[in-house]
């Protein structure tokens, strides 16, 4: 087992620092470029080229590039019963923790006859994109669907790549049926966003496009996103273990894994101040990873952007938190609630051993599509605002108006707009 970094935080170099905190792969531009030359394809031949690109990417022909919905009642029916019990529990999860974030109407009187207000309507139509390859992940077609449903948007555009047979697994089909998309679409990586970001004759063009993804997925979404909304640049997954003298080495060792899992290019990372636990941490980690049944793919992500980091002060491992502003964040403290507050640059937080990333992967009812590579800083957890479009409205009397009106005819004079303020002129009330 070899990690990216393993040593103390102060003897970390200034490179080791960079590609901590700021986790973009090396090779971003050619990412870039390759990215914006399929998201062209898509633009100009549409359909055609997103049946190529199935070839060439998926190595499978498809032969109906929408699923129809018979096939998700069937891959429903046939789930295993527990699994089915177990996702539709999710989705109730789901669907209760999103419907409360949906915003009451604001309205403010600022002064006599003049009141503004705030109101959230959903989006029309938005897409949900449920990553696929190494792994199927209805959970990930839940935490994008339901909150769509809760939110009252109209029409709910799901894209997965296909498997070997040209559809998604049985498992993501099933779910789409459980959270209720409207239309499911065997389509996955770049292509796929934008399908949904600039429609072909199969697939409609959306309002917003959701969902975590692969690095080109995500990238993707950055080039999309001045054309459509995007939730954040939720890219391959991450965690930082920020844990005391106190933890369970092997409980700690286990949620590196759980994320490394995931995929080569997840970032997982623990920082404490104990030498001892870190030393533990590093023999149960080594334990674990050789029993794990995704051994390579957690060897790899280890070696990418694995790291053990030690500090001599808890001030400095909280500082260290807040700096790398992880898509997961989980404190393994003492005193988590008064941790939290001190590092709060993160997607979602996991306050106690007791709380494993996995139950906020799959059950709690926390959205699990979360900003990643740093951008925790600025982005936050999809959430039911993502689907929704505030505008606010104005309300003026006729006496508020009037007394108005001089402010606004000076002030638009001053910008050089007369027609400005003749229309405030015109609503001066004279005695």
């Amino acid at each position: 087992m070899n990690l990216k970094i393993d040593k103390n935080l102060f003897d970390l170099t200034a490179q080791e620092t960079r590609d901590l905190f700021d986790r973009r792969p090396s090779d971003e531009p050619e990412l870039q470029e390759l990215v914006r030359k399929l998201l062209g394809r898509v633009r100009k031949d549409g359909d055609r080229t997103l049946e190529a690109m199935a070839q060439e990417f998926d190595g499978v022909i498809l032969e109906e590039m929408e699923v129809p919905r018979d096939r998700w009642e069937d891959a429903l029916s046939e789930l295993n019963p527990e699994l089915r019990s177990n996702l539709e529990l999710a989705a109730a999860n789901i669907r209760t923790f999103h419907r409360a974030q949906i915003p009451e109407e604001l309205q403010v009187t600022v002064r006599p006859g003049v009141t503004l207000g705030r109101r959230a309507v959903p989006l029309p139509r938005v897409g949900v994109y449920a990553p696929g390859g190494r792994a199927a992940y209805p959970s990930s077609v839940l935490m994008g669907v339901v909150p769509a449903k809760a939110a009252g948007v109209g029409e709910v555009i799901l894209c997965s790549p296909p498997g070997p047979s040209g559809m998604p697994p049985p498992e993501v089909m099933a779910a789409a049926a459980i959270g209720g998309a409207s239309r499911l679409f065997a389509l996955g990586g770049a292509g796929a966003i934008g399908a949904m970001a600039y429609g072909t004759d199969q697939v409609p063009a959306v309002d917003a496009i959701v969902g975590p993804g692969n690095r080109y997925v995500t990238e993707a979404k950055r080039q999309v996103a001045g054309d459509v909304l995007i939730d954040s640049p939720a890219g391959p997954s991450e965690v930082l273990v920020v844990a005391d003298a106190d933890a369970d080495p092997r409980l700690c060792a286990l949620e590196l894994i759980c994320q490394a899992e995931h995929d080569p290019d997840a970032a997982v990372a623990l920082v404490t101040d104990s030498s001892t636990l870190m030393g533990a941490v590093r023999n149960a980690l080594a334990a674990e990873v050789e029993k794990a049944p995704r051994r390579e793919i957690v060897e790899a992500a280890l070696e990418t952007q694995g790291a053990l980091v030690l500090a001599e002060r808890w001030e400095d491992v909280l500082g260290f938190a807040r700096d790398y502003a992880a898509e997961h964040l989980a404190l393994f403290t003492a005193n988590p609630r008064s941790d939290m507050e001190a590092a709060q640059t993160a997607g979602t937080v996991f306050l106690g051993q007791a709380a494993a990333v996995a139950y906020g992967d799959y059950i709690t009812g926390a959205n699990h599509v979360l900003p990643t590579g740093g951008l925790a800083r600025s982005f936050s957890s999809l959430s039911t605002l993502h689907y929704l479009r505030m505008y606010t409205w104005q309300e003026i009397t006729a006496d508020a108006a009037s007394a108005m009106s001089e402010a606004v005819e000076r002030m638009a004079e001053s910008e050089g707009l007369p027609g400005h303020a003749e229309a405030a002129r015109a609503r001066k009330q004279t005695t």
